[in-house]
């Protein structure tokens, strides 16, 4: 679950909704869960992950690629946005 340190409490909602089944519906389901297992592999070694950390600065070749290449048509504007989805 994703903690907001800003407001000292859990976040149950997903913001920008809107957006996130866009980019959601532009990546395959098998796409999506590799890219949640490989979340869920890093983020359950420790308590605390900064989300600009994950996955790194350069995606090719990672089960991450799709979020830029599909989810955001490579649009880095986009994809700073999508990372907060993606990421947490």
């Amino acid at each position: 679950m994703l903690y907001s340190v800003d407001e000292g409490k859990f976040i149950r909602y997903i913001p920008h909704e809107r957006s996130y089944r866009l980019w959601r519906s532009r990546i395959t389901d098998q796409e999506y869960r590799a890219i949640v297992d490989e979340l869920n592999g890093r983020i359950d070694t420790n308590d605390i992950h900064t989300s600009s950390w994950i996955p790194g600065s350069d995606w090719s070749a990672t089960v991450f690629d799709p979020i830029y290449k599909k989810a955001c048509l490579q649009d880095e504007e986009a994809l700073e946005s999508a990372l907060v989805f993606f990421c947490g």
